[in-house]
C-alpha cells in the first residue's frame, strides 16, 4: 500500500529486511460467520490482502467457526461474496473447524505439561474468581487437579458424557496477572449446538483465543493482523504458541485501529436485532452499513477500497465522518455514471403552442443528450420531447419567493437540452393545488439557446409523458440520528432513525431508464446518484415501476464540513 501512513507495511518491511520467516509473507482474514460483513470489515480486508499483495505473499480467508449456536452457511456464502465484490481473491478458503482434531490434541498436550486443567465450576463463578484490575484473582479448587484426571475428564467431555456448562478446560497461567486474559482463560467449553460443517460430531468447542493463534500456525501465517481490541489478547496468543510443538515458524500478531464512522453502528448483535425485528428488510437493506447493503445502495466497491487506502493504517482509534466516505463515492460516480432525467415529484407541464402533425397528433422531437460530460466515450442518447411533459413540483412556484429562478408565471426557463419555455397559466384541483402548468415554448431556441443571445437563470430537467417509464425511487437519510449513536444513553438503538427511508412512488423517467442494468448507478440529473435495484427485472415493456435507490446526493457535504473546520 502506498500514500497514507501504514505502520504495518513498515513493520513487514523490517521483518523481511532481517530475514524473518525466510522472507515469506502470509496473511489471513478471519471472520466469524455469524452475520454479514459491515463497512468496518472493509478496512481489515483491504489491509490483509494488500499487505500480501504488496510483498508477493498470499492471503487466505479463514472462518472462525467455533460457535455453533450463531453461525450459518448463509453467512459464509455472504462473506465470500462480499470479499469477491471488493475485488479480492483469497489464496484459499479455510475454516477453524478444519483443525478441530489438531486443536484437541494440542489441548491434551497442555494438560500433559501441567498447563491446563478441567474445571467443574460454572461460568459465573469462574468469571467472579478472575477478579479485576487491582483486584486479585482466586484460584480454582480444581487448579491442581492431577494430570491424568484432567486428561480423562477432557476425553469424556469430547465424548459427550457431561451436560452443557458442567465443566470446561482452562489454561493454567497466572491468576494474579495484570493482564486479565492470562488469568487461567477458558480454552474449551461443552456445547451441543449443531455446527454448520461438523454437524453433531463435536460436543466441545474451542474458544477464539485457543483456536485463533493455533490456526494461524497450522496455516503458516506470518503476520496475524487484528484490530486494536485484540491488543490485550496478544500475550495469550503468544503464550499458547510458546507452549506447543508447532509445525513451523511462530506467527506474530499486529494490531491496527478499526474503521468507524459517524452515524453508523457496526455491532453485529444490534444489526441482527434490526433484521430480526423487521426494522430493516434484511442484511442487504440499503439503510444498513453492511457491505451487502452498500452494494445494493450503489456504492462502488473500488470507492470503498480507495477510501480504506487513503486513510492509512494507525494504532489510534478514531471515528471518520461518513461524509468523507460519501465524497469518495461521489467523486468516482461523477466520473463513471451516465446521466438520465427522472422527475421524482411530477407536476404536469403542457406546452399550449406545441405543434401537431397532419393527423392532429402532437409532434414528437428527439434530442441527443450527453451521457456523461466527464467521459466523451460514453457518447449520447436520444430522448423524446413532446408538448406533454412533467417537471419537478419544486421547480414551479405560483408566487415565487425571493431569488427563485425556476419556473413561475411570466418567467422563462430552459428545459435541459430542448427549448426555452415561459409559464402562462395554471390549472388547479378542487382544493386549490396547482396540478398543471400551462406554458409556451420558443421554437427558435431548439437545443436550449436563444438566437438573440438572451439569458435565462435556470435550467430544469423534464420527462415526456407519452414516453415516460414509471420509477419507484428510495431516498435515504442517516439510519442513526446522532454522530455517535448511544453516546447519551449507552444504547445506540435509542438513536435509531425510523424514517431513514422515503419512497417516491410517482416518479417518471425518460425511456432509457428501463435499460439500466440491475446494480448500475446513474445520475438522476440535478437530484443525485441512483442505483437500479439488484433484483429489478423490469424492462421497457413492463408496466411495473423500476426501483432505484439513491446512493448519494450531488451536494458535497464533506467539502462544507472541511470549510467550517478551517475557519
Amino acid at each position: 500500500m502506498s500514500g497514507a501512513s501504514d505502520f504495518i507495511h513498515d513493520q513487514v518491511e523490517r521483518d523481511l529486511a532481517v530475514g524473518l520467516n525466510g522472507g515469506r509473507v502470509q496473511t489471513r482474514f478471519p471472520p466469524e460467520p455469524n452475520g454479514y460483513l459491515h463497512i468496518g470489515h472493509a478496512k481489515a480486508i483491504t489491509q490483509d490482502f494488500s499487505i500480501a499483495e504488496d510483498f508477493g505473499g498470499t492471503c487466505n480467508v479463514r472462518f472462525d467457526d467455533t460457535n455453533p449456536d450463531t453461525e450459518e452457511t448463509e453467512f459464509v456464502d455472504g462473506i465470500l461474496r462480499d470479499i469477491e465484490w471488493l475485488g479480492f481473491r483469497p489464496a484459499a478458503v479455510l475454516f477453524a473447524s478444519d483443525y478441530f482434531e489438531q486443536l484437541y490434541e494440542w489441548a491434551h498436550h497442555l494438560i500433559s505439561e501441567g498447563l491446563a486443567y478441567v474445571d467443574e465450576q460454572d461460568g459465573e463463578t469462574i468469571s467472579a474468581q478472575r477478579g479485576g484490575f487491582g483486584k486479585p484473582g482466586v484460584e480454582s479448587p480444581f487448579r491442581d487437579r492431577p494430570v491424568a484426571e484432567s486428561r480423562d475428564l477432557f476425553t469424556r467431555m469430547r465424548a459427550g458424557e457431561f451436560a452443557d456448562g458442567a465443566m470446561c478446560l482452562r489454561a493454567r497461567i497466572d491468576m494474579q496477572s495484570d493482564n486479565m486474559w492470562l488469568r487461567d482463560p477458558v480454552l474449551y467449553r461443552i456445547r451441543r449446538g449443531h455446527h454448520h460443517r461438523t454437524h453433531d460430531s463435536w460436543f466441545i468447542y474451542p474458544t477464539y483465543d485457543w483456536a485463533h493463534g493455533q490456526s494461524d500456525a497450522i496455516e503458516g501465517v506470518t503476520h496475524s493482523i487484528c484490530t486494536m481490541e485484540f491488543d490485550s489478547h496478544r500475550p495469550l496468543y503468544n503464550w499458547c504458541l510458546d507452549h506447543l510443538p508447532l509445525p513451523g515458524d511462530q506467527p506474530k500478531q499486529y494490531e491496527f485501529a478499526r474503521l468507524e464512522f459517524t452515524h453508523i453502528v457496526t455491532s453485529k448483535r444490534r444489526l441482527k436485532k434490526l433484521v430480526n425485528d423487521g426494522v430493516v428488510d434484511g442484511w442487504d437493506d440499503p439503510r444498513m452499513p453492511t457491505l451487502a447493503g452498500l452494494r445494493r445502495r450503489g456504492y462502488p466497491a473500488s470507492a470503498i477500497v480507495s477510501f480504506c487506502r487513503e486513510i492509512g493504517t494507525a494504532r489510534t482509534n478514531s471515528r471518520h465522518a461518513i461524509e468523507a466516505l460519501e465524497a469518495v463515492v461521489r467523486r468516482q460516480l461523477n466520473a463513471t455514471s451516465q446521466r438520465r432525467m427522472v422527475v421524482t415529484r411530477p407536476l404536469r407541464l403542457t406546452l399550449t403552442n406545441w405543434p401537431t402533425d397532419d393527423r392532429g397528433e402532437p409532434v414528437v422531437e428527439w434530442f441527443d443528450l450527453t451521457n456523461n460530460p466527464e467521459n466523451s466515450e460514453d457518447g449520447t442518447r436520444s430522448v423524446a420531447f413532446s408538448g406533454q411533459l412533467v417537471i419537478e413540483a419544486d421547480d414551479f412556484a405560483e408566487v415565487p419567493p425571493p431569488k427563485f429562478f425556476r419556473l413561475s408565471p411570466g418567467k422563462e426557463v430552459r428545459l435541459r437540452g430542448a427549448y426555452l419555455v415561459t409559464a402562462t397559466d395554471v390549472v388547479k384541483d378542487s382544493e386549490g393545488n396547482v396540478v398543471e402548468v400551462l406554458a409556451t415554448y420558443d421554437p427558435a431556441t431548439r437545443g436550449g439557446d436563444a438566437p438573440d443571445g438572451r439569458k435565462v437563470k435556470s435550467t430544469m430537467h423534464w420527462v415526456s409523458v407519452p414516453h415516460a417509464v414509471p420509477v419507484r425511487a428510495a431516498l435515504y437519510e442517516r439510519l442513526f440520528t446522532t454522530e455517535v449513536p448511544g453516546a447519551a444513553t449507552g444504547e445506540p438503538l435509542d438513536d435509531l432513525n425510523t424514517n431513514a427511508r422515503t419512497w417516491l412512488d410517482e416518479a417518471l423517467g425518460e425511456a432509457s431508464i428501463a435499460d439500466v442494468e440491475p446494480g448500475q448507478v446513474v445520475q438522476f440529473e440535478r437530484l443525485g446518484y441512483f442505483a437500479k435495484d439488484l433484483d429489478a427485472v423490469t424492462g421497457a415493456d413492463d408496466a411495473r415501476p423500476v426501483v432505484f435507490h439513491r446512493t448519494v446526493g450531488l451536494r458535497d457535504e464533506w467539502a462544507s464540513i472541511q470549510k467550517r473546520q478551517d475557519r
